[in-house]
């Protein structure tokens, strides 16, 4: 590729980039044998095609409609992407295609935890499972929070993780068609919510990170994660969620960087504890906050770049809350942001 005038982004090394004399860019996406090419050089994608044809042996689909699970549909007002089909082999597979609709993911009073006396399940099966829901979250942001949840009992699960997790089957026999869409637009903005629990896991009250990252209004990135260590307080659960949003937001930056796709204004991370981003701005060293000495300068240090700013935003409004209410309550949420 480097023959032909390509070079790998430095933010996603299977990304292939090619700026042209006129201002247009090709891109080319690579995952083991399957390919994307895309770009706004009509011109150049041509040649690309007829270069990668020589060079192997090559089909082409022609414009985008299913990728490694993913289904893709184009309409005037942007692209959608979905994994319906995939929804629908995962509910026949585990014997659920007319299973009872729930209408959450999780049961909200069932807290889930080391299933002591309980009998184990086929782990194998289990583990099956949780990896095939995992990959399903790529375009469901309404699962992430069960689905991370359950994952945590994959060395040992018993029949009530099991039933757990059914129970996000149930729920998506309820919503198999939900997609996102990717409105077209001219400016591209980056905004990022972000939050995190005090404590949130049973098995180790290690809190739960989570995080949704809009570009020019459109979701595309959402996760939601436990992190590594104990917080001692909330404030240094968020500290570390801040630290972390961050670092995706310099990642973000650095593949647009690549395809020279500028961004308007400074990067926004909300934040919806005004005592935290107090103690981000204050130069005062405090005696609650030396255990995330690191985490607190490399926010401040990034802040005073004047690339990333850090809003306050009411509780009600932030959006990483709604991953933890499991159900389409998210969704919806989502759809009212998006316009």
């Amino acid at each position: 590729m480097r023959k032909f005038g390509y070079r790998p982004s430095n933010a996603d090394h299977p990304l292939f980039f090619k700026h042209t004399s006129l201002g247009g860019v090709t891109i080319l996406l690579v995952y083991v044998d399957n390919i994307i090419i895309t770009g706004s050089d009509d011109i150049e994608q041509g040649n690309l095609s007829k270069y990668l044809a020589k060079e192997f042996d090559i089909k082409t689909l022609g414009c985008l409609k299913y990728f490694l699970g993913i289904e893709v549909a184009h309409s005037s007002k942007g692209i959608f992407i979905s994994q319906r089909k995939y929804v629908a082999n995962l509910l026949k597979d585990t014997g659920k295609p007319a299973c009872k609709p729930a209408s959450t993911s999780l049961d909200p009073n069932h807290k889930l935890s080391v299933g002591e006396g309980e009998e184990s399940i086929d782990r194998e099966m289990y583990q099956r499972l949780i990896r095939r829901l995992i990959y399903l979250t790529h375009t469901r942001p309404d699962i992430p929070y069960a689905v991370s949840l359950l994952s945590q009992f994959m060395h040992q699960p018993t029949e009530s993780h099991l039933h757990a997790a059914y129970q996000v089957l149930h729920y998506l026999e309820r919503t198999p068609r939900k997609c996102i869409l990717f409105k077209y637009g001219d400016k591209v903005t980056v905004e990022m919510y972000i939050d995190a629990n005090y404590a949130g896991s049973l098995l180790d009250h290690r809190p739960t990170s989570s995080l949704m990252m809009f570009m020019g209004g459109n979701l595309v990135t959402w996760r939601s994660k436990k992190q590594n260590v104990v917080a001692r307080s909330t404030a240094e659960a968020k500290f570390r969620a801040l630290a972390h949003g961050i670092c995706e937001l310099l990642w973000v930056k650095i593949l647009l960087i690549d395809l020279k796709i500028p961004i308007s204004g400074p990067m926004k991370l909300y934040c919806d504890s005004k005592s935290v981003i107090n103690l981000v701005h204050n130069h005062i060293q405090h005696d609650h906050t030396k255990h995330v000495k690191i985490d607190r300068h490399f926010i401040k240090e990034n802040l005073e770049s004047k690339e990333i700013c850090i809003p306050y935003i009411p509780t009600q409004h932030q959006l990483t809350d709604l991953m933890c209410l499991y159900d389409s309550t998210t969704t919806s949420a989502l759809k009212a942001r998006n316009g």
